[in-house]
């Protein structure tokens, strides 16, 4: 209605200032910057309430699972923001995204606001003005089954994880964690490394030759071709080998000759001693292309991967930027389809770029398996009836977007132009030779395959991508005009040897095709997903190829071993099939968390798994077998290598102490097969070399290889026993030394630090330089300054010091040129910016500070990412510290109460621990001053003997 005032809530500041440019002046446009509130961490439990029913999960299982909401403390002032807008409002719109994330956030921000007004829940999968018109032409009201299967999801995520990632702390590493879906991704690239653990390679030879046409035929194009058959026997190729390095049962009840290199060698001098060949057939096949579908969440993430080398996290964050700034339709969703006024854009520009002939008579129509009511329901496509041309966007866009845009426009359009035509020639070749020792002459087949596009079709303005795959390589060749029974000369016939390919590690592109076709994930988690298990450190980059790490071995085998239905692929897809009868309104929230957790006749349920663990072998859980000799161990600083051979020492009790290995870092783990382990076991130790006597000490220096990386040490006399509590001098090596080629001058030099560059002039304070846990720095008093390297701590002098110490400390220096800035930050309102700082690059608004994860570059970090991480460090808080033990930490009260739905709410609690004094033994006291005082005595007897000698 008209002169009504409407407030109009969405989840980020740009997605406001988009939609506002649609509304009217009666329309107040607020980001509330993601969700406002979430599950309570138990630890922020009101105290009277670490006890009941919500004290394990902040969710009474025994309730319904009723979850405990608070609103996070990053957000408080922008919900005091929103109610204080809400006051001025006759009407509230809902208008967050339309999947279940969407409408969940939609929920929580009616649940906390608890508008006394009408509310209204507007939807739409495009930010143009036309779609903005019809959305508030459309709008309703909330869909509470969205809302039950996000709220199921966070829940499940909740038990599942604070149930499992406390046995990994026990028995595997502190600081890991275990979820639902990240677990099954995490054991799909372990499953795949250990593929490749197992494969043995297998060699095979072929042999190609290039063919030449008679000088007088009518096209003396020469061409190469490859044989396929000896006699009657197909020759083989590396799909016929299995991974154990044996031909498959299939290639051997087919018969296939595997060539060696002999005999391949052989061939190869015998065809080139003047032998002629005859064409033996040439078969001609039209060849039709036809284009890939629109981009789904999925495929988009895929092709970005492949062509842009983006990993999931920089396209969802270059897809939201297009999105919210009305540049493309919703970046979350399964479906390939597109709307009829999509398809007629793409039809008019292809037509209009490419020519009419590029159009097939009738559109195309896409269709995908639909899972259900979480996701969009169109492409990922340019938005608006009319597409905007890349080339319109120059400058108005980011690289990174730019090219994200060009992709997703280019993939629109070709699926609605015309297939590819042409055709496919195969020319069999036939020669023949006489071998050594036979009778007969031997039949040798060659062929070679050729490709011509006729008709480019859709391949004008796009071509899909695709991922690496094992066996042989296509090859489409030249071919000229041939015909049957046509003769041929033979030149430079070659033997080539070649070797099986492991199966290839996943890429992002392939792991998120390969949780597609299971069933594991939807549009809003893949990204997730993959950030998750690279940012847990259980999967790691090599190029492109997603490498795991050590622990993530343990971590799933101790899944399987212990919790094996709950990373069963199967078994993590139905729970994902069942999350979409819940949003569906098919299923009771409730009833199935109860069946997941309690269990069922069928399944025991999270519950009865965890209550009935049994022992488990940490050490076994942490150990690897490579072979008898050997074991991969993870231990406490990382994983190394346990030996038992003759090196070993024998112990008291007559059995052999096991020798650890370092192992390089950097290894995957496929590389350290049986004989790179012996190698690495048998390989001499740096860590023995004597680098010579101390000039002052008389003392032995060694240089070795420790857990923490290589270092100097002296070794005491023979017979000479330390004070107790004393341990030899010990000094790491600088980046730039290494421990086999160090001297004794620059050993004795690093184990005399800190050096002593001079007294200060003013105040008369010992300057020293000395490396530490950040790096080189100069000390003069509590006062200390950064050094540009660490071969600085030999060449600074006094003047240069002084010099460093006149300058501001790096926390008090003028602030560094913004590598990035941005618009104002909506929770503070003060400017976003990306700087360079000690640690690396991070995002600030001046009040926070959020380091930019591993993965991010700071060219692909957009305003979203920006104030992501800045939500996502201020939800984390300050850096908690203990209590002095002499102070009690003053109570605060904590309001509890409930929604008017069944979800039990809260404010965030404020509640500390008293602490709790320490009593003090007034005799045990006494004793530990009598000992100092022994201590001390006996000390000062030393010393004055020694000064008497």
């Amino acid at each position: 209605m008209e002169g009504t005032k409407k407030l109009v809530i969405v989840e980020s500041p740009t997605k406001a200032r988009t939609i506002g440019a649609y509304l009217g002046d009666d329309y107040e446009v607020i980001a509330s910057v993601g969700h406002i509130r979430d599950l309570a961490e138990p630890s922020e439990l009101p105290s009277e309430l670490k006890k009941g029913p919500f004290g394990k999960f902040a969710v009474d299982v025994d309730n319904d699972f009723a979850p405990y909401y608070v609103v996070n403390d990053n957000k408080k002032r922008t919900v005091s923001e929103l109610k204080r807008a809400l006051k001025g409002a006759d009407e509230l719109w809902l208008a967050t995204d339309e999947d279940r994330e969407g409408e969940a956030i939609a929920w929580h921000l009616l649940e906390v606001l608890k508008p006394k007004v009408p509310v209204r829940r507007m939807v739409f999968h495009e930010i143009t003005r036309e779609a903005i018109e019809q959305a508030k032409q459309n709008t309703r009201d909330l869909d509470i089954s969205l809302v039950d299967a996000q709220e199921t999801r966070r829940i499940l995520d909740r038990l599942y994880g604070y149930d499992i990632s406390p046995v990994l702390w026990r028995k595997v590493a502190p600081k890991l964690s275990a979820g639902r879906v990240q677990s099954a991704a995490t054991r799909l690239v372990v499953d795949r490394e250990r593929e490749r653990q197992a494969f043995r390679a297998a060699e095979y030879w072929d042999l190609t030759a290039t063919f030449q046409p008679a000088a007088d035929a009518a096209d003396t194009t020469a061409f190469e071709a490859k044989l396929v058959r000896v006699g009657d026997r197909r020759v083989a190729t590396g799909g016929d080998f299995g991974d154990d390095g044996e031909l498959t049962p299939r290639a051997l009840k087919a018969n296939v000759v595997g060539l060696e290199q002999q005999r391949a060698e052989r061939l190869a001098s015998l065809l080139g001693t003047g032998t002629a060949a005859t064409v033996l057939s040439v078969e001609t096949k039209p060849h039709t292309r036809r284009p890939a579908a629109p981009f789904t969440t999925s495929t988009l993430q895929q092709e970005a991967s492949r062509k842009l080398r983006y990993s999931s996290r920089q396209t969802m964050s270059f897809a939201q930027s297009l999105y919210e700034n009305g540049y493309i339709t919703y970046m979350r969703t399964d479906s390939p389809t597109l709307s009829s006024q999509a398809i007629q854009a793409a039809r008019k520009q292809a037509a209009e770029l490419y020519g009419a002939e590029t159009l097939p008579e009738k559109p195309r129509v896409f269709t995908g398996k639909a899972k259900g009511a979480q996701e969009a329901h169109e492409a990922i496509r340019p938005a608006g009836d009319t597409f905007q041309r890349p080339s319109s966007l120059k400058g108005k866009l980011t690289q990174g977007e730019y090219a994200l845009y060009e992709l997703i426009w280019k993939r629109t359009v070709a699926s609605q132009m015309a297939d590819a035509k042409g055709s496919t020639d195969t020319v069999t070749v036939g020669a023949s030779v006489v071998e050594p020792g036979e009778g007969t002459a031997t039949a040798l087949e060659f062929t070679a395959s050729g490709t011509v596009i006729t008709f480019p079709g859709f391949l004008l303005a796009y071509e899909e991508g695709r991922d690496e795959k094992r066996g042989d390589a296509e090859q489409n060749v030249s071919l000229p005009q041939l015909s049957e029974r046509q003769g041929l000369g033979i030149a430079d016939p070659t033997a080539k040897g070649h070797e099986t390919s492991p199966p290839p590690r996943y890429t992002e592109a392939s792991l998120t095709k390969r949780l597609e076709e299971l069933g594991i994930g939807r549009p809003s988690t893949y990204a997730a997903i993959i950030s998750t298990i690279m940012d847990r450190g259980y999967v790691t980059k090599k190029g492109q190829a997603l490498v795991p790490s050590w622990i993530a071995f343990s971590v799933v085998r101790l899944l399987e071993e212990h919790f094996s239905a709950l990373v069963d692929y199967d078994f993590t897809a139905e729970m994902e099939n069942d999350l979409d009868r819940i949003a569906a309104g098919e299923a009771a929230r409730g009833k199935w968390l109860g069946e997941f957790y309690f269990g069922t006749d069928a399944h025991p349920g999270l519950r009865g798994v965890v209550d009935n663990l049994g022992e488990i072998d940490a050490r076994a859980i942490n150990t690897i077998k490579i072979d008898d000799e050997i074991s991969l161990r993870n231990g406490k600083y990382g994983p190394y290598l346990e030996v038992f051979d003759e090196k070993c020492e024998v112990g008291d009790d007559g059995a052999l102490k096991p020798r650890s290995v370092n192992i390089p870092d950097g290894m995957a783990p496929d590389e350290l097969t049986p004989e790179r382990a012996h190698e690495l076991a048998d390989a001499e130790p740096a860590e023995d070399r004597v680098v010579g006597l101390h000039p002052q000490t008389g003392k032995r220096v060694i240089a070795k290889n420790g857990r923490f990386g290589p270092y100097v040490t002296e070794l005491p006399d023979e017979g000479e026993e330390l004070p107790k509590g004393q341990k030899p001098r010990t000094a790491s090596l600088f980046k730039s030394m290494d421990p086999a080629t160090i001297d004794l001058d620059a050993a004795v030099a690093l184990l005399d630090l800190p050096r002593v560059v001079g007294q200060d002039p003013e105040s008369g304070a010992e300057i020293t330089a000395q490396n530490g846990r950040y790096g080189p720095y100069l000390k003069k008093g509590t006062d200390t300054r950064t050094l540009p390297s660490e071969d600085a701590i030999f060449s600074v002098d006094l003047a240069g010091a002084q010099e460093l110490f006149a300058q501001p400390k790096y926390g008090a220096r003028k602030a560094s040129a913004a590598l990035k800035e941005f618009d104002a930050d909506p929770v503070s309102g003060k400017p976003v910016r990306v700087r360079d700082g000690r640690f690396g690059p991070y995002v600030t608004d001046g009040e926070t500070n959020a380091t930019i994860p591993r993965g991010d570059s700071v060219d692909d970090i957009t305003f979203e990412r920006a104030i992501e991480l800045l939500a996502i460090k201020r939800a984390k808080g300050p850096a908690k510290k203990k209590a002095p033990a002499r102070k009690t930490a003053a109570k605060k009260t904590a309001a509890a109460g409930k929604a008017t739905t069944t979800k039990a709410t809260t404010k965030k609690p404020a509640a500390k621990r008293t602490a709790a004094k320490k009593a003090v033994d007034p005799a045990r006291s006494a004793a530990a001053k009598k000992a100092a005082e022994t201590r001390k005595a006996n000390a000062a007897k030393k010393a004055a003997e020694a000064a008497g000698q």
